[in-house]
């Protein structure tokens, strides 16, 4: 007789993902928001470090989400640029726009000054998540 032990395959990267939203989206607001106090603290506005930081934790977003949490994070991202720049749209409007700008208008200003970073963040996110469902629809566990 042989007792052959069957283990499972390893998890690969698509299928690795365990944080719940209610951990995950809080986390990344919270780390995108240092990430702007940074640069604004090194710079007078906002700028590529706080782009490079967005992308990142969008990226990270979509890798560690669980999947029945794919939702949450799919919107999270537009929505955390949109919150960071309307907090400082209101409170430090210089640092997005003229200083003189009014809130909508500095609102408008700041989005559209990182338009890329948020295109790039937002795509890759949900590119990623796009192919961790595929993944798991064609290798189920």
């Amino acid at each position: 007789m042989s007792s052959a032990v069957v283990r499972p395959r390893p998890r690969t990267l698509w299928e690795q993902g365990v944080r719940p939203a209610r951990d995950a989206v809080p986390l990344g607001i919270a780390l995108l928001v240092t990430a702007m106090v940074l640069d604004l603290m090194l710079s007078e506005g906002l700028g590529l470090f706080y782009d490079l930081v967005f992308v990142t934790l969008s990226v990270a977003a979509a890798l560690t989400i669980r999947h029945e949490d794919f939702f949450a994070v799919g919107v999270a991202p537009p929505l955390a640029m949109f919150t960071v720049v309307l907090l400082l749209a209101v409170s430090e409007p210089g640092a997005i726009a003229q200083a003189g700008d009014g809130a909508v208008q500095a609102t408008v200003s700041g989005l559209s000054a990182h338009a890329l970073a948020l295109a790039g963040g937002y795509g890759a996110c949900l590119a990623l998540l796009l192919v961790r469902r595929q993944y798991a629809e064609r290798h189920p566990r």
